[in-house]
């Protein structure tokens, strides 16, 4: 008796070893136009065995590149799709670029960063500062969503002022943030939840 593990490795495993038997006796037919009908016939039982990937775009086409895999791509047959290629396979992905901006400080994030310079543009007072406010009580969550700790007011307010490079200074006397509490409810917050009748 031969166990699997004496086997010659399998190329794709979700297949089994019938189907890769299959594909191997599909390369040694000689006669190329039983060959085609042997790969035609091997691509609807790989189809058949994953019948919930039908939806998939391009369906046939993957089918098509595993048969081509799992022979080695040794398997000379009309590919009704332009098959992927051996060294395709194991070529590696280009490397992503990655943005190597600075953030001043990782709890607010580079976005508030951006919007605090935006607010700093807008020319309608009234607009400004009630975007500035929204900015101000959005800090004041993403910091005690980090820190956990009671915060002072006064601490996102100089955050927002060296943030904009001095072109928001508000005085905490003036401009009142959330109350921690709030803070804390709006943060955790469970979603609402409708009873059935």
């Amino acid at each position: 008796m031969r166990y699997n593990t004496e086997e010659k490795r399998l190329a794709l495993p979700d297949y089994g070893r019938n189907i890769q038997n299959m594909v191997d006796y599909c390369t040694q037919i000689e006669d190329r136009e039983e060959r085609n009908r042997c790969a035609g016939a091997i691509i609807n039982i790989m189809g058949n065995m994953f019948p919930h990937l039908r939806d998939v775009n391009d369906f046939k086409h993957i089918l098509w590149d595993h048969l081509a895999v799992m022979s080695d791509f040794r398997l000379d047959v009309d590919y009704p799709y332009e098959v992927l290629k051996k060294e395709d396979l194991y070529k590696r992905p280009p490397q992503l670029k990655y943005s190597n901006s600075r953030i001043t400080y990782r709890h607010y994030g580079k976005i508030m960063e951006r919007m605090i310079m935006k607010a700093t543009e807008l020319e309608n007072e009234d607009e400004k500062y009630s975007l500035i406010r929204l900015l101000a009580n959005h800090m004041k969550k993403s910091f005690i969503a980090w820190n956990k700790d009671s915060i002072d007011d006064r601490k996102i307010l100089k955050d927002l002022a060296e943030l904009s490079d001095g072109q928001i200074v508000l005085n905490e006397s003036s401009f009142r943030l959330m109350e921690n509490r709030d803070v804390r409810s709006a943060n955790y917050k469970k979603p609402f939840v409708r009873k059935g009748k």
